[in-house]
């Protein structure tokens, strides 16, 4: 039995996070579903692995983690020496940039990709309208963020340099549900941005991911 186990759901984007940075590392793992419509999250024993009750958690041997920009760069640093790195083996300096572009994604792209992505589809799944005066705002700043990723991707192949990191593959479950959206002009229509989606959406590791929501 794999001694990494993973507590969420497949179509969570913060559970697709760590997924792919799990299927990135070639590790095996267990992913243990969490009865969300149950509520499952807000109870025990979820609310041993995580006080918060939001998913994920993972659990490696006796430790626990949550949050899933903190398990992934976990998961990279841990296991580092299998799989691919995701994060570069460079100097000071690269450090420093991909620990930029990580925040970047967290503080400036997922909150308002994750609120578009909130109204032209979970909105849906629950019952309840979208806002087309709230999605028409949201992509307003989101353009202005994809503006200076398509002068960023003008430098790199990636966003923090020449090599997939964390930077890029946080961004994936975002990316995934609004490619699937209208919203998807905002990226197709700047070259530099498309080019970085098609590459970072067609890596093996995010294909086992999306295949697990078809199961």
């Amino acid at each position: 039995m794999a001694s990494i186990k993973v507590h969420g759901v497949p179509m969570s984007t913060a559970t697709m996070r760590v997924l792919a940075a799990l299927y990135e590392k070639d590790l095996d793992f267990e992913l243990i579903p969490v009865d969300m419509r149950a509520g499952a999250h807000k109870q025990e024993p979820f609310l041993s692995l995580n006080p918060f009750g939001q998913i994920p958690a993972l659990q490696d041997g006796d430790l626990t983690l949550f949050e899933s920009r903190a398990i992934t760069e976990y998961i990279a640093e841990e296991y580092s020496e299998k799989g691919e790195k995701l994060l570069c083996p460079g100097c000071k300096k690269v450090k420093a940039t991909t620990n930029v572009w990580l925040q970047v994604e967290g503080q400036q792209f997922d909150p308002i990709a994750s609120k578009i992505a909130f109204e032209r589809i979970f909105k849906g799944m629950f019952g309840m309208t979208t806002d087309p005066a709230a999605v028409e705002e949201l992509e307003g700043k989101l353009v202005k963020v994809l503006d200076i990723y398509e002068a960023r991707l003008a430098k790199s192949d990636f966003l923090a340099c020449d090599c997939f990191t964390l930077a890029d593959l946080h961004h994936l479950p975002a990316i995934h549900y609004l490619m699937g959206t209208d919203s998807k002009k905002l990226f197709e229509s700047r070259a530099k941005v498309c080019d970085w989606v098609k590459k970072i959406t067609a890596r093996p590791a995010w294909a086992k991911v999306v295949a697990l929501q078809k199961q």
